[in-house]
């Protein structure tokens, strides 16, 4: 169930799997990259800076959640798993539109202490990386849904195969909590 992959699974949803771990593992080692990238502008005592390597934190522990996720099974926390990646590429994209429309409004925002020009250049190499995890973070949504539904799928599969839509109905009100069933 969830980011699962079960031994009897197709081929298709194996690769589905091994691309989500490489994806995640390349979202890990970006978002690393744009950590040391933002720590060389040597701007910890700003809290805008502060801001932006916290938010490459929480990318890191969004694709090291996931990993874990898809290697034991565990869907208790997909649905937080998935709300965290959504707004974590909302904001790394947001970044990196900030990054490369206003660099030097943004590098003076950051209170960097290196030269304006060697910051601007420095701040437009993690801008990309930025657009490169905001990409990734998507893929890996979309590859996270798919294991999910394909784990569904599984699961209604092994709980007796085809069954008429009248039964299958009538077992899925069965299952609905209290105030809700007929």
């Amino acid at each position: 169930m969830g980011l699962s992959i079960d031994s009897a699974s197709a081929g298709e949803c194996s690769r589905t799997h091994k691309v989500f771990l490489l994806t995640n593992y390349i979202l890990l080692g970006a978002a690393s990259s744009c950590i040391f990238l933002t720590l060389s502008l040597r701007l910890i005592p700003s809290l805008v800076g502060g801001l932006l390597i916290l938010l490459h934190i929480v990318t890191i522990a969004g694709a090291i959640s996931g990993c874990a996720a898809a290697s034991r099974g565990d869907s208790k926390f997909y649905g937080a798993h998935m709300v965290a990646t959504v707004l974590t590429a909302i904001f790394q994209g947001s970044v990196s539109v900030l990054i490369f429309t206003r660099p030097s409004d943004f590098l003076s925002n950051l209170k960097s202490y290196v030269r304006e020009e060697d910051g601007v250049v420095i701040l437009k190499l993690a801008g990309g990386l930025c657009v490169v995890i905001f990409c990734l973070e998507w893929a890996v949504l979309t590859l996270a849904f798919f294991l999910k539904y394909n784990a569904y799928v599984e699961r209604k599969g092994s709980n007796g195969g085809m069954r008429s839509a009248k039964v299958q109905d009538e077992e899925d009100l069965k299952t609905l909590p209290w105030p809700f069933q007929v």
